[in-house]
Formats: C-alpha cells, sequence, structure tokens
C-alpha cells in the first residue's frame, strides 16, 4: 500500500509503498476513504509523543470500509462503513470495565502506539469494542472529523464541562477542536465566547453561532492570560460558567482559568507542551473552580452525537475545509508548524 512515513522526528515525511497491514486477532484492517489531518498528528511528527517509534505512518481521525478482519472479530464483516475513535480500548482493564474507555489502561492509538491511518489501509485493534457504524447518508469526509476534534470536543462540552442552556462558555483556540466547540456549546443553549489571534477563525467562529468574538492579541497585557481573562469576565458579566482550552499552552490555559466566574468548570483539551504551565491556583481555591481533563470520547457514547449530526442537529461537515490526496499529505502536516487552518483538513488516500 501507498502510506506517508517519517524517519526521524521533524524531518521530511514521504509517500511510498510499505506492506499491507494484517488484521489483528481480534481486530481488522480498513480501506481508510478520508483520514484528518490533526495537530496531534503534528506532535507525533515531531517527537512530542513517547508511543512513536521510527519509522513511523502518522494518522489517527479516520473513516472508512472493513476490508478484513481477525478470527476473533464477531460483530464486523468486510464491507461495513465504519469509523473508529482515536483511543482504542482493551476492554479488559478496570477503567474499561468502568466504561471509560477513553482512558483505557492499555489503550491502542492507531499513528502513535502502531501506524496509522495516513495510508490506504490501517490495523484497528479490538474491533468489536472500538469500530462505530456510520449512518446512511453521512460522507467519509464528515465522519473522517468525529473521531478525534469533534468527538473530543463533543465529550469536553457535553460530558465533562456539563455545559447547561444559558450558560456562558469560553473557547480559547478556534481550530478544529474549538470551532467544533462552539458549535456544540451553540446547540447546546449556551452563549459561547470565541477567543483567538486569527480574525478569519474569528470570522468562522461567530458564523457557527458565537455570541462575542474576542482577539486574544489586542486583548493582552499585564501577566500571562491577564488581558484575555479580563476581556472574557467582561464579556460575560462576571466569567464564564465554562471554559475550555481548545488550543494547548501555558497563556490559553492561564486565561481559561482566570476568566471563569464563581464554581467554573475549565475543560483542558489541548495538548499542552512539557514543562511548567502556571495556573491561577489562587484563584482556583477562592472560586472552588473545577479543574478537568478530557481525553477523547468511548466508542460507547457515540450514539447520541450520531443522532444530532444524523437530525442536522451538528453540523460538522461545515467545519471542513481541504481535501486533499495522500501526496499532498506530508506538505500540509510539515505547514502545520506554521498554525492550524481555520477548517479540518482531510486526506483521501486512495486519490
Amino acid at each position: 500500500m501507498r502510506a506517508v512515513v517519517f524517519e526521524e522526528f521533524g524531518g521530511p515525511a514521504r509517500v511510498r509503498e510499505v506492506p499491507d497491514p494484517v488484521p489483528p486477532r481480534e481486530g481488522a484492517v480498513v480501506r481508510v476513504e478520508a483520514t484528518g489531518l490533526c495537530r496531534s498528528d503534528w506532535h507525533g511528527w515531531m517527537g512530542h509523543d513517547a508511543d512513536v517509534t521510527l519509522p513511523h505512518v502518522p494518522g489517527h481521525e479516520l473513516a472508512g470500509v472493513v476490508e478484513a478482519v481477525g478470527p476473533g472479530v464477531t460483530r464486523w464483516a468486510p464491507g461495513a462503513r465504519v469509523t473508529v475513535p482515536f483511543v482504542c480500548a482493551c476492554g479488559r482493564c478496570p477503567a474499561c470495565a468502568r466504561g471509560d474507555q477513553q482512558v483505557c489502561e492499555r489503550q491502542q492509538q492507531p499513528g502513535f502506539t502502531h501506524w496509522g491511518s495516513f495510508a490506504q489501509y490501517v490495523a484497528i485493534h479490538r474491533a468489536d469494542l472500538n469500530l462505530v457504524g456510520l449512518p446512511d447518508g453521512m460522507a467519509d469526509t464528515t465522519a473522517a472529523a468525529l473521531g478525534c476534534r469533534f468527538a473530543t470536543a463533543y465529550r469536553a462540552v457535553v460530558a465533562q464541562g456539563r455545559v447547561r442552556p444559558g450558560e456562558w462558555v469560553a473557547v480559547h483556540g478556534c481550530g478544529g477542536v474549538g470551532l467544533s466547540a462552539v458549535m456544540i456549546a451553540v446547540a447546546s443553549g449556551a452563549r459561547v465566547v470565541a477567543v483567538d489571534t486569527s480574525e478569519a477563525a474569528l470570522r468562522r467562529a461567530a458564523e457557527l453561532g458565537a455570541a462575542v468574538c474576542l482577539d486574544a492579541g489586542r486583548a493582552e497585557g499585564g501577566t500571562a492570560g491577564g488581558g484575555t481573562a479580563a476581556a472574557v469576565r467582561e464579556a460575560t458579566e462576571g466569567g464564564a460558567h465554562v471554559s475550555l482550552d481548545a488550543l494547548g499552552s501555558a497563556a490559553t490555559c492561564a486565561a481559561s482559568v482566570a476568566g471563569l466566574r464563581s464554581r467554573g468548570r475549565h475543560v483542558q483539551v489541548g495538548l499542552l507542551p512539557g514543562g511548567a504551565t502556571a495556573v491561577p491556583m489562587d484563584r482556583v481555591v477562592a472560586l472552588e473552580l473545577e479543574l478537568l481533563g478530557s481525553h477523547g470520547m468511548p466508542a460507547h457514547a457515540y450514539p447520541e452525537m450520531m443522532r444530532q449530526v444524523a437530525a442536522g442537529v451538528l453540523r460538522p461537515d461545515l467545519l471542513l475545509g481541504e481535501v486533499i490526496a495522500l501526496d499532498a499529505a506530508p506538505a500540509a502536516l510539515a505547514a502545520l508548524s506554521d498554525g492550524s487552518p481555520s477548517g479540518i483538513t482531510v486526506i483521501e488516500p486512495q486519490r
């Protein structure tokens, strides 16, 4: 098969022929029809993820067709259209027994723990537990956006953030995850403050229903996050009820926490770089704030999100940006070093 391969962290990625994957005993091989290009792929390419070993094929947001299954698979057969969470759970550890497959203690992640979906075919572990069937009429390009960014934002807003109608939600960083969070929070009845430094991203957030759009570059001043946090508190008349750091930086994390009202809830979604991150813990204590992480979404939680997508309540297709062929993927991956595009880039490996 053809796949995007890199042999050194931060080094050139190239499309070349590699051996076809074989299905694990309880897994499947999926023919990849569409796969999203995500900043997490960039982190893996740069060597920020300890699970990645070289040489490596990135890619973890995918939709496609089951090509082959292992002898232990009972629920799926070749020809089924599927997607998959980026966390593939084991189904046997204590976390899985609680239903918390998104924090499985022995999780597999395509594109990180093993070769991923920037390829014509990808192997998926524990297919009966992790594969999710696609509704009729859902395009592969739309489904490819669900596995990481949209599903992650959905769980961050609905399950972790516990957003209620009428609440103020601040979203720091309006890339793929952030714009997904804006859409989902608006659909949940919340009033949204979108925060970014990109005018294009803020325009997109406004189109998706954000009530207030703040340019963080203009708002900044004083201590890290101080100007942005003050602007959020002013716009929300006292602070957001829920705030998400959808970018992942020391500044956005601090601003998200500092922009909350009393008993507010901060949800960390974006991956933070190594090193210390200054969080205003005095404010956390004084206002009894909650600090929460959010790490994907388990396969068993997909049906409600899928129902809302099928009903048109949620429109992940509106977040799509450029659709490219596999040969264009290496350059698009490298371009993430200069920032994320405002829309979700999707690769079609079969083109």
